[in-house]
Protein backbone atom coordinates (compact mmCIF):
# COMPACT_ATOMS: atom_id res chain seq x y z
CA UNK A 1 0.00 0.00 0.00
CA UNK A 2 2.77 2.40 1.00
CA UNK A 3 4.82 1.48 -2.11
CA UNK A 4 1.82 2.16 -4.35
CA UNK A 5 1.24 5.55 -2.72
CA UNK A 6 4.89 6.54 -3.06
CA UNK A 7 4.89 5.44 -6.69
CA UNK A 8 1.77 7.49 -7.37
CA UNK A 9 3.28 10.57 -5.70
CA UNK A 10 6.53 10.11 -7.63
CA UNK A 11 4.81 9.75 -10.99
CA UNK A 12 2.67 12.80 -10.27
CA UNK A 13 5.73 14.84 -9.29
CA UNK A 14 7.61 13.94 -12.47
CA UNK A 15 4.54 14.72 -14.59
CA UNK A 16 4.30 18.17 -13.00
CA UNK A 17 8.03 18.70 -13.47
CA UNK A 18 7.74 17.79 -17.16
CA UNK A 19 4.84 20.23 -17.56
CA UNK A 20 6.89 22.97 -15.94
CA UNK A 21 9.87 22.25 -18.23
CA UNK A 22 7.65 22.41 -21.33
CA UNK A 23 6.19 25.73 -20.19
CA UNK A 24 9.67 27.15 -19.54
CA UNK A 25 10.89 26.02 -22.97
CA UNK A 26 7.87 27.57 -24.72
CA UNK A 27 8.42 30.84 -22.82
CA UNK A 28 12.05 30.92 -23.94
CA UNK A 29 11.19 30.18 -27.57
CA UNK A 30 8.37 32.73 -27.78
CA UNK A 31 10.55 35.35 -26.12
CA UNK A 32 13.23 34.91 -28.77
CA UNK A 33 10.67 34.91 -31.59
CA UNK A 34 9.20 38.26 -30.45
CA UNK A 35 12.01 40.19 -32.15
CA UNK A 36 15.19 42.06 -31.30
CA UNK A 37 14.72 44.04 -28.06
CA UNK A 38 17.62 46.37 -28.89
CA UNK A 39 15.49 48.19 -31.46
CA UNK A 40 12.93 49.00 -28.75
CA UNK A 41 15.62 50.14 -26.32
CA UNK A 42 17.79 52.20 -28.70
CA UNK A 43 15.18 53.31 -31.20
CA UNK A 44 15.22 53.08 -35.01
CA UNK A 45 17.84 55.81 -35.50
CA UNK A 46 20.66 54.13 -33.53
CA UNK A 47 23.64 52.96 -35.65
CA UNK A 48 24.24 49.20 -36.09
CA UNK A 49 27.35 49.33 -33.91
CA UNK A 50 25.27 50.37 -30.89
CA UNK A 51 22.84 47.53 -31.54
CA UNK A 52 25.71 45.02 -31.68
CA UNK A 53 27.25 46.42 -28.48
CA UNK A 54 23.95 46.18 -26.63
CA UNK A 55 23.34 42.66 -27.94
CA UNK A 56 26.74 41.66 -26.57
CA UNK A 57 25.99 43.33 -23.22
CA UNK A 58 22.68 41.47 -22.94
CA UNK A 59 24.25 38.17 -24.00
CA UNK A 60 22.09 37.87 -27.10
CA UNK A 61 25.08 37.19 -29.37
CA UNK A 62 25.80 33.89 -27.62
CA UNK A 63 24.54 30.56 -29.06
CA UNK A 64 20.84 29.99 -28.43
CA UNK A 65 21.50 26.69 -26.65
CA UNK A 66 23.87 28.41 -24.20
CA UNK A 67 21.24 31.10 -23.53
CA UNK A 68 18.63 28.38 -22.97
CA UNK A 69 20.65 26.48 -20.37
CA UNK A 70 21.60 29.72 -18.61
CA UNK A 71 17.92 30.60 -18.53
CA UNK A 72 16.98 27.23 -17.01
CA UNK A 73 19.78 27.51 -14.46
CA UNK A 74 18.63 30.98 -13.43
CA UNK A 75 15.01 29.83 -13.18
CA UNK A 76 15.73 26.87 -10.92
CA UNK A 77 18.04 28.96 -8.72
CA UNK A 78 15.47 31.73 -8.33
CA UNK A 79 17.22 34.28 -10.57
CA UNK A 80 14.62 35.58 -13.03
CA UNK A 81 16.87 38.28 -14.44
CA UNK A 82 16.32 41.99 -14.91
CA UNK A 83 13.73 43.83 -16.97
CA UNK A 84 14.96 45.59 -20.11
CA UNK A 85 12.20 48.20 -19.84
CA UNK A 86 12.01 48.97 -16.12
CA UNK A 87 15.68 48.29 -15.17
CA UNK A 88 14.50 46.38 -12.10
CA UNK A 89 14.61 42.81 -10.91
CA UNK A 90 11.83 40.82 -12.57
CA UNK A 91 11.06 39.19 -9.23
CA UNK A 92 10.46 42.57 -7.55
CA UNK A 93 8.27 43.73 -10.46
CA UNK A 94 6.10 40.60 -10.22
CA UNK A 95 5.80 40.87 -6.43
CA UNK A 96 4.83 44.55 -6.73
CA UNK A 97 2.01 43.80 -9.19
CA UNK A 98 0.89 40.49 -7.70
CA UNK A 99 -1.32 41.95 -4.90
CA UNK A 100 -3.46 43.80 -7.47
CA UNK A 101 -3.98 40.65 -9.51
CA UNK A 102 -4.77 38.66 -6.35
CA UNK A 103 -7.43 41.23 -5.43
CA UNK A 104 -8.98 40.89 -8.87
CA UNK A 105 -8.84 37.09 -8.93
CA UNK A 106 -10.09 36.81 -5.34
CA UNK A 107 -13.07 39.08 -6.01
CA UNK A 108 -13.89 37.39 -9.31
CA UNK A 109 -13.67 33.86 -7.93
CA UNK A 110 -15.73 34.74 -4.84
CA UNK A 111 -18.55 35.94 -7.11
CA UNK A 112 -18.11 32.99 -9.48
CA UNK A 113 -18.30 30.39 -6.69
CA UNK A 114 -21.17 32.04 -4.83
CA UNK A 115 -23.42 32.61 -7.85
CA UNK A 116 -22.24 29.64 -9.93
CA UNK A 117 -22.82 27.05 -7.19
CA UNK A 118 -26.19 28.58 -6.29
CA UNK A 119 -27.33 28.57 -9.93
CA UNK A 120 -26.14 25.00 -10.41
CA UNK A 121 -27.92 23.74 -7.30
CA UNK A 122 -31.15 25.53 -8.22
CA UNK A 123 -31.01 24.18 -11.79
CA UNK A 124 -30.39 20.60 -10.60
CA UNK A 125 -33.09 20.59 -7.91
CA UNK A 126 -35.64 22.32 -10.16
CA UNK A 127 -34.90 20.50 -13.39
CA UNK A 128 -37.15 21.53 -16.27
CA UNK A 129 -38.38 24.73 -14.60
CA UNK A 130 -37.58 28.32 -15.52
CA UNK A 131 -34.75 28.23 -12.91
CA UNK A 132 -33.10 25.48 -14.95
CA UNK A 133 -33.57 27.34 -18.24
CA UNK A 134 -32.36 30.66 -16.78
CA UNK A 135 -29.23 29.02 -15.33
CA UNK A 136 -28.50 27.33 -18.66
CA UNK A 137 -28.87 30.61 -20.57
CA UNK A 138 -26.63 32.49 -18.14
CA UNK A 139 -24.00 29.73 -18.32
CA UNK A 140 -24.10 29.80 -22.12
CA UNK A 141 -23.73 33.60 -22.19
CA UNK A 142 -20.88 33.48 -19.68
CA UNK A 143 -18.94 31.07 -21.86
CA UNK A 144 -19.79 32.77 -25.18
CA UNK A 145 -19.50 36.52 -24.61
CA UNK A 146 -15.92 37.85 -25.00
CA UNK A 147 -14.51 39.15 -21.72
CA UNK A 148 -13.15 42.39 -23.16
CA UNK A 149 -16.50 43.21 -24.83
CA UNK A 150 -18.42 42.59 -21.61
CA UNK A 151 -15.93 44.75 -19.73
CA UNK A 152 -16.43 47.66 -22.13
CA UNK A 153 -20.22 47.31 -21.98
CA UNK A 154 -20.15 47.41 -18.17
CA UNK A 155 -17.97 50.54 -18.30
CA UNK A 156 -20.36 52.23 -20.73
CA UNK A 157 -23.41 51.37 -18.62
CA UNK A 158 -22.27 51.78 -15.00
CA UNK A 159 -19.45 54.31 -15.39
CA UNK A 160 -20.39 56.47 -18.39
CA UNK A 161 -24.20 56.36 -18.51
CA UNK A 162 -25.15 55.94 -14.85
CA UNK A 163 -21.98 57.24 -13.20
CA UNK A 164 -22.30 54.76 -10.32
CA UNK A 165 -18.81 53.25 -10.47
CA UNK A 166 -15.35 54.33 -11.67
CA UNK A 167 -14.34 53.23 -15.15
CA UNK A 168 -10.89 51.97 -14.26
CA UNK A 169 -7.72 52.17 -12.19
CA UNK A 170 -7.46 50.86 -8.61
CA UNK A 171 -7.62 52.38 -5.17
CA UNK A 172 -10.83 51.39 -3.41
CA UNK A 173 -13.50 48.70 -3.28
CA UNK A 174 -15.61 50.65 -5.79
CA UNK A 175 -12.79 50.35 -8.33
CA UNK A 176 -12.79 46.55 -7.88
CA UNK A 177 -16.50 45.92 -8.50
CA UNK A 178 -16.65 46.13 -12.31
CA UNK A 179 -13.38 44.25 -12.98
CA UNK A 180 -14.36 41.51 -10.51
CA UNK A 181 -17.77 41.08 -12.16
CA UNK A 182 -16.14 40.88 -15.59
CA UNK A 183 -13.54 38.43 -14.32
CA UNK A 184 -16.18 36.20 -12.72
CA UNK A 185 -18.37 35.57 -15.80
CA UNK A 186 -16.49 32.72 -17.47
CA UNK A 187 -15.63 30.71 -14.32
CA UNK A 188 -19.17 31.33 -13.03
CA UNK A 189 -20.58 29.67 -16.16
CA UNK A 190 -18.18 26.73 -15.83
CA UNK A 191 -18.96 26.24 -12.14
CA UNK A 192 -22.74 26.50 -12.70
CA UNK A 193 -22.74 23.89 -15.49
CA UNK A 194 -20.50 21.47 -13.61
CA UNK A 195 -22.47 21.92 -10.37
CA UNK A 196 -25.72 21.19 -12.16
CA UNK A 197 -24.28 18.06 -13.82
CA UNK A 198 -22.72 16.75 -10.60
CA UNK A 199 -25.82 17.49 -8.52
CA UNK A 200 -28.14 15.84 -11.07
CA UNK A 201 -25.98 12.72 -11.05
CA UNK A 202 -25.95 12.59 -7.25
CA UNK A 203 -29.72 13.17 -7.02
CA UNK A 204 -30.25 10.00 -9.04
CA UNK A 205 -28.29 7.84 -6.56
CA UNK A 206 -30.25 5.33 -4.41
CA UNK A 207 -28.96 6.76 -1.12
CA UNK A 208 -30.91 9.98 -1.80
CA UNK A 209 -34.19 8.02 -1.80
CA UNK A 210 -33.10 6.43 1.47
CA UNK A 211 -32.38 9.83 3.00
CA UNK A 212 -35.80 11.13 1.98
CA UNK A 213 -37.45 7.97 3.30
CA UNK A 214 -35.93 8.72 6.71
CA UNK A 215 -37.89 11.98 6.75
CA UNK A 216 -35.00 14.38 6.16
CA UNK A 217 -35.94 17.83 4.88
CA UNK A 218 -35.26 18.81 1.27
CA UNK A 219 -32.64 21.38 2.30
CA UNK A 220 -30.81 18.82 4.45
CA UNK A 221 -30.86 16.24 1.67
CA UNK A 222 -29.57 18.72 -0.90
CA UNK A 223 -26.81 20.39 1.11
CA UNK A 224 -25.80 17.65 3.54
CA UNK A 225 -25.89 14.64 1.24
CA UNK A 226 -26.17 15.59 -2.45
CA UNK A 227 -23.86 18.60 -2.48
CA UNK A 228 -21.27 16.86 -0.31
CA UNK A 229 -21.23 13.90 -2.69
CA UNK A 230 -20.90 16.23 -5.72
CA UNK A 231 -18.23 18.45 -4.18
CA UNK A 232 -15.10 16.88 -5.67
CA UNK A 233 -15.53 17.97 -9.34
CA UNK A 234 -16.69 21.40 -8.13
CA UNK A 235 -13.54 21.82 -6.01
CA UNK A 236 -11.43 20.74 -8.97
CA UNK A 237 -12.93 23.29 -11.38
CA UNK A 238 -12.72 26.08 -8.77
CA UNK A 239 -9.01 25.49 -8.15
CA UNK A 240 -8.15 25.17 -11.84
CA UNK A 241 -10.21 28.22 -12.82
CA UNK A 242 -8.37 30.21 -10.13
CA UNK A 243 -5.10 29.37 -11.85
CA UNK A 244 -6.56 30.30 -15.23
CA UNK A 245 -7.69 33.69 -13.95
CA UNK A 246 -4.41 34.36 -12.18
CA UNK A 247 -2.37 33.82 -15.32
CA UNK A 248 -4.89 35.07 -17.88
CA UNK A 249 -6.18 38.40 -16.58
CA UNK A 250 -4.65 40.42 -19.42
CA UNK A 251 -7.92 41.42 -21.14
CA UNK A 252 -9.68 42.52 -17.94
CA UNK A 253 -6.67 44.43 -16.64
CA UNK A 254 -6.26 46.15 -20.00
CA UNK A 255 -9.91 47.24 -20.21
CA UNK A 256 -9.92 48.64 -16.67
CA UNK A 257 -6.27 49.86 -16.61
CA UNK A 258 -5.76 47.60 -13.60
CA UNK A 259 -2.07 47.60 -12.55
CA UNK A 260 -1.66 43.84 -12.18
CA UNK A 261 0.42 41.09 -13.76
CA UNK A 262 -1.67 41.08 -16.93
CA UNK A 263 -0.96 44.75 -17.55
CA UNK A 264 2.72 44.15 -16.79
CA UNK A 265 2.84 41.24 -19.26
CA UNK A 266 1.24 43.38 -21.96
CA UNK A 267 3.79 46.16 -21.43
CA UNK A 268 6.62 43.62 -21.55
CA UNK A 269 5.40 42.14 -24.85
CA UNK A 270 4.96 45.57 -26.44
CA UNK A 271 8.52 46.53 -25.45
CA UNK A 272 9.93 43.10 -26.40
CA UNK A 273 11.17 42.74 -22.85
CA UNK A 274 11.61 38.98 -23.15
CA UNK A 275 13.31 38.47 -19.74
CA UNK A 276 10.22 39.92 -18.06
CA UNK A 277 7.84 37.95 -20.31
CA UNK A 278 9.74 34.76 -19.45
CA UNK A 279 9.59 35.54 -15.73
CA UNK A 280 5.82 36.10 -15.84
CA UNK A 281 5.28 32.87 -17.80
CA UNK A 282 7.47 30.98 -15.32
CA UNK A 283 5.42 32.40 -12.46
CA UNK A 284 2.19 31.33 -14.17
CA UNK A 285 3.58 27.84 -14.79
CA UNK A 286 4.60 27.52 -11.13
CA UNK A 287 1.09 28.56 -10.09
CA UNK A 288 -0.47 25.90 -12.32
CA UNK A 289 1.88 23.20 -11.01
CA UNK A 290 1.07 24.15 -7.43
CA UNK A 291 -2.69 24.25 -8.06
CA UNK A 292 -2.65 20.84 -9.76
CA UNK A 293 -0.87 19.46 -6.71
CA UNK A 294 -3.45 21.18 -4.50
CA UNK A 295 -6.25 19.47 -6.45
CA UNK A 296 -4.72 16.07 -5.67
CA UNK A 297 -4.45 16.94 -1.98
CA UNK A 298 -8.06 18.15 -1.87
CA UNK A 299 -9.23 14.95 -3.55
CA UNK A 300 -7.53 12.93 -0.83
CA UNK A 301 -9.12 15.05 1.89
CA UNK A 302 -12.65 15.11 0.49
CA UNK A 303 -12.91 11.58 -0.91
CA UNK A 304 -11.83 8.71 1.38
CA UNK A 305 -11.65 6.41 -1.66
CA UNK A 306 -8.61 8.36 -2.93
CA UNK A 307 -6.88 7.95 0.40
Amino acid sequence: MRTTTLRRIGSRFFALLASLLIALSLAFALGRLSGDPTSSILGPMAPPAQHEALRHELGLDRPVLVQYFDYLKGTFTGDFGQSLKFYQSNTSLILDRLPYTLQLVGGGMALAVLIGVLLGVLAATREGTWWDRAASILALLGQSVPVFWMGMMLVVLFAVKLGWLPAGQSGSLRHLILPAITMSLYPMAQIARLTRASMSESLAEPFIDSARARGLSQARVVWRHVFKNAMMPILTIVVLQTGTLLSGAVAVEYVYSWPGLGQLALQAVQFRDFPLVQAIVVFGALVFVFLNLLVDVLHAIVDPRVR
